[in-house]
């Protein structure tokens, strides 16, 4: 469980976790305020990437993978 606390320690993977979760944060309450489901998703998942990778690589992709799927899927919708 703590083999990563080195990684987690270092400070690109804490700004790219406080930057990453804040973005998740906001795209669940943008889906909730809105009633749509896929924000509100995109943003639980962006929020839990950014509290299990331990990469700040990795967490970066991801959750740029995310937007992006989020995006798409919301101009599939309309």
């Amino acid at each position: 469980m703590f083999e990563n606390m080195g990684e987690w320690l270092n400070a690109n993977t804490l700004f790219a976790s406080v930057i990453w979760g804040g973005f998740g944060g906001g795209y669940f309450i943008y889906g909730w305020k809105q009633r749509k489901l896929i924000p509100a998703l995109g943003g639980i998942a962006m929020s839990v990437i950014s509290m299990v990778v331990a990469n700040w690589l990795w967490m970066s992709l991801l959750s740029i993978g995310v937007i992006v799927a989020v995006w798409f899927l919301l101009r599939q919708e309309d």
